[in-house]
């Protein structure tokens, strides 16, 4: 077996070109035509690539939703949100138990988040949870909430039936956060295609990738061609430019788009990769005491027969017993990191003391301590953005389970380059990270 010092390190999800060289071919077109600004040929086609993915059920039936690229899902969610209404001081219900960019463009717009805690099963929003909050709103405030936007958390799919039901009932449109779930799908149906927008992320460590950017998927031409407006600052129709709303510089560069062109040649072995990767972890922690895989509900469609659920597994994540003792736990939290965790990009803002009244168990930083000497990724699940301190004044609608859940739980690389050697020496980790 080969050495740790050998081993190159596992990353979580690490971006992944086709082996054709597809990306460097519809890039090089990008150049040799001076195509190198936020419009051009690749764009198009690459929209058209996710329209014709977004599109197709799994039964061959066909939607006709749009797609508009752009810089980021972030972005995404922000025009979303404009085109929704919402303005300074309305409230959007957002599943709490995400990433930060589910909730930011909210505050962007001078509007408010009002937090909704998850159910167990999925560890998506609790629909349940939902309608209080709804009727809650409406009954403090005269109005309900302007937008709902579940999450599909490491790609599992959130209960789009009963979510949808709300929306329906109370007419509020829905912005589906699928920037994790790129290919998960509903009853057969892709996400981001149930509400009225669905985000979509190519981040580097996303299904595919751009280098960086994303996409909205809207349900008609009008509001794709509102968004794609407002993605290019919202200019008129005059020989001069003029302008009669605020936009912003939003759209995707058609060098990116090339490179999203080339990986959507490969995004079904991805999400077939992703898939075996859970099965193998599945197999292969059955029997290890403490450690839970998370896995998709067994639901099915009594239609056709196939799970409602249909998780593309961007991440497979698990939770740690409390009672069981891992190496080293005498030592969790004794030191501040000096890079961000999981090895995401960017700064971080040094911090005196890595202890808060929040935070994983000290089994689980032990656990990611123990792997990353071991050279391989192991991040702690999304932090509950109800216990972020920005969000301290935020209104909540919570159960506990995402807070309990972000104490047990961890994630596990399950990336294109992730290997079944790869899967059983992580295994094999986890077993001797474990005190008997």
């Amino acid at each position: 077996m080969m050495s740790t010092e050998e081993r190159k390190t596992i990353y979580l999800c690490l971006a992944h070109m086709s082996k054709e060289g597809w990306e460097q071919k519809y890039v090089k077109e990008a150049f040799d035509t001076n195509w190198v600004v936020p419009m051009g040929p690749n764009v198009n086609a690459f929209e058209q690539n996710l329209a014709d993915f977004a599109n197709a059920c799994s039964d061959g039936s066909k939607l006709d939703r749009k797609v508009v690229c752009l810089s980021a899902g972030t972005a995404a969610v922000h025009l979303a949100l404009i085109a929704c209404g919402v303005k300074a001081g309305d409230e959007v219900c957002v599943q709490s138990f995400t990433f930060c960019a589910s909730s930011h463009p909210i505050t962007y717009l001078g509007a408010k988040p009002v937090f909704i805690d998850s159910e167990r099963e999925t560890w998506n929003m609790d629909p349940e949870l939902l309608e209080k909050a709804i009727l809650d709103r409406k009954e403090k405030t005269g109005k309900y909430p302007k937008a709902i936007i579940p999450v599909a958390l490491y790609g599992m799919p959130y209960d789009c039936e009963r979510i949808m039901a709300i929306v329906d009932k109370y007419g509020i449109p829905m912005i589906e956060d699928a920037a994790e779930g790129m290919g998960s799908r509903f009853k057969g149906q892709v996400l981001g295609t149930f509400g009225r927008f669905g985000v979509l992320s190519f981040n580097g460590n996303k299904m595919i990738t751009t280098s960086g950017g994303g996409a909205l998927i809207c349900r008609n031409e009008e509001d794709a061609n509102n968004i794609m407006w407002h993605a290019t600052q919202a200019r008129d129709a005059y020989p001069y430019y003029q302008h009669t709303e605020i936009g912003y510089n939003y759209r995707m560069s058609n060098v990116c788009a090339g490179i999203g062109r080339g990986q959507m040649r490969v995004l079904d072995n991805h999400i077939a990769h992703h898939k075996h990767v859970q099965e193998l972890y599945k197999e292969l922690l059955k029997d290890v005491k403490g450690i839970h895989l998370h896995e998709q509900p067994e639901t099915m469609n009594s239609k056709t027969g196939e799970r409602k659920f249909d998780s593309n597994f961007w991440l497979c994540a698990a939770t740690l017993d409390e009672d069981v003792k891992i190496q080293g736990q005498e030592n969790a939290y004794k030191e501040v990191i000096k890079t961000a965790v999981g090895g995401a990009a960017g700064v971080i803002k040094a911090v005196d003391s890595a202890v808060t009244d929040c935070q994983p168990n000290a089994n689980v930083e032990a656990l990611r301590m123990f792997m990353l000497s071991k050279k391989i990724e192991c991040r702690p699940v999304w932090k509950p953005m109800h216990k972020q301190p920005v969000y301290a004044d935020a209104v909540a609608y919570v159960s506990g389970v995402s807070e309990e859940i972000f104490k047990i739980g961890f994630c596990l690389p399950a990336g294109p380059y992730v290997t079944d050697d790869d899967v059983r020496y992580i295994v094999g980790c986890i077993k001797e990270a474990i005190i008997n």
